[in-house]
């Protein structure tokens, strides 16, 4: 995004602000032809009270913030589609006494060429200027449900410009929900995103690494939070992408375990399920490794079977793959080495039929990466796996949960083991932006003895 006035710039930070603006019109045009015609009417997210007259941080709307880089709250995108679209932005003026306490606004006059935009208005005139918009226009693009106030809004607008029709004006006759396509050109990254995520993916290898470092001097679980957050914000990450899973020992058997505030056991493996997000972007990366600093013969075979299916999944990823073929890749492996654990009884075949295997593995093996966490974006299209294409970004993630039971070996209670990689679908296959992060038992082990795990 673009930077005020007194901020400096390096030539090549100058430039990558044009390029993300470049890239910021080029999406606007892009949806605005596809729709062929009618008017996009998108949001940004609301501030949120926290408590009392305290807020939550503000996080921009992720589809909002993919088509304008805009981040500031109180704004409207507005595109009127057709063979040269025209985009509007509706954000609030400037005001030096609020930017004493808040922060620099931009304001409607220097919108424009900060951020490629046409033109730009007060959000205070947005009731006066919809109707305006609206008029003659056969469809609406807006988010539909996203929130009681906006749709009544967006009623009052359209009637609005119904009750014209006597002077020969029309109302969109359509209302359609534009986060659909907005959330299918979501799916393939530009190179300008996906050199933020790189970046994002390197942040958040550095934090994992600093966490096996630490974790042998760490009591609690919190401890080793702090580390990850550490990194960080060290690197210039803004916050973290979602909440941080750090759970050692049996927690690491609950999947969204999130109250990291458990002790710290020498024996333990240690789950951490952690990213950041850097200019917007989410990273997200599982690693397991022993408290210790040494695996234990069962933790080893567990891990070991893990990591299997997760090369086995990798390898699986790939241009004009359905994006289930990766997960069944996962699973097989699994499977067979839950068999030769004496985890499940049976064929293959057969346990994988029964479902048998869900004691021990219950998600899918990975998801979209982008903008959000888990990305906009299909998976299936007419009943079908959607064909995975390059420019794709998604996690690869398996991992098995062994809670204590009857039917279970003991050596193998309370182990949980998740191993989780971000990876860009490429022309010729794959590219792992997370290799940087230690994974194999060795590396691991080795990574934990000159941190002084121990």
């Amino acid at each position: 995004m673009a930077t005020p006035k007194n901020m400096s710039l390096s030539k090549e930070a100058q430039a990558t602000t044009v390029a993300h603006v470049k890239a910021y019109q080029r999406r606007r045009s892009l949806l605005g032809k596809r729709l062929q015609q009618g008017v996009v009417v998108l949001p940004t997210a609301l501030e949120k009270i926290r408590n009392a007259d305290t807020h939550y941080g503000y996080r921009f709307d992720s589809h909002f913030y993919y088509l304008t880089g805009f981040r500031e709250p109180e704004a409207v995108l507005v595109i009127i589609a057709g063979k040269k679209p025209k985009t509007v932005l509706f954000c609030r003026e400037k005001n030096l006494e609020r930017e004493i306490w808040d922060g620099h606004r931009y304001g409607p006059d220097a919108a424009p060429k900060a951020f490629g935009i046409d033109e730009a208005y007060s959000i205070n005139t947005l009731d006066e200027q919809l109707p305006k918009l609206l008029q003659n226009q056969s469809a609406l693009y807006t988010p539909i449900g996203l929130d009681k106030a906006w749709d009544e809004r967006i009623i009052g607008w359209l009637n609005r410009v119904r009750a014209m029709a006597r002077s020969g004006i029309t109302a969109p006759t359509e209302i359609r929900d534009v986060r659909d396509p907005v959330s299918a050109m979501r799916l393939i990254k530009d190179d300008t995103e996906i050199t933020i995520m790189r970046r994002a993916a390197l942040i958040s290898s550095e934090a994992h690494k600093r966490a096996m470092r630490a974790v042998g001097k760490c009591r609690f679980e919190y401890e080793v939070e702090a580390e990850l957050l550490h990194e960080f914000k060290r690197n210039g990450s803004q916050a973290p992408a979602y909440g941080s899973i750090v759970a050692a020992g049996a927690n690491a058997c609950v999947l969204h375990y999130v109250e990291n505030d458990g002790p710290i056991d020498k024996g333990d493996l240690m789950l951490i399920d952690a990213g950041c997000e850097l200019d917007g972007y989410a990273s997200d990366i599982t690693r397991t490794f022993p408290v210790s600093g040494k695996f234990s013969g069962p933790q080893k075979d567990v891990y070991e079977l893990v990591l299997a299916a997760q090369f086995a999944a990798i390898k699986a990823v790939k241009s004009g793959a359905p994006f289930i073929a990766y997960h069944d890749a996962a699973v097989k492996v699994l499977v067979q080495g839950m068999i030769d654990l004496k985890l499940c009884k049976g064929s293959r075949d057969k346990v994988i039929e029964t479902g048998d295997y869900r004691r021990f593995y219950m998600h899918r093996t990975g998801h979209w990466l982008g903008l959000d966490v888990h990305d906009a974006g299909g998976y299936m299209c007419d009943g079908k796996w959607i064909k995975l294409e390059p420019g794709m970004m998604l996690t690869v993630e398996p991992g098995m949960y062994i809670r204590p039971a009857n039917n279970v070996p003991k050596a193998f209670w309370n182990i949980g083991v998740r191993i989780e990689d971000d990876v860009l679908v490429t022309k010729k296959g794959r590219e792992v932006l997370t290799e940087s992060c230690p994974k194999t038992v060795a590396d691991i082990e080795a990574l934990m003895a000159n941190g002084g795990a121990g």
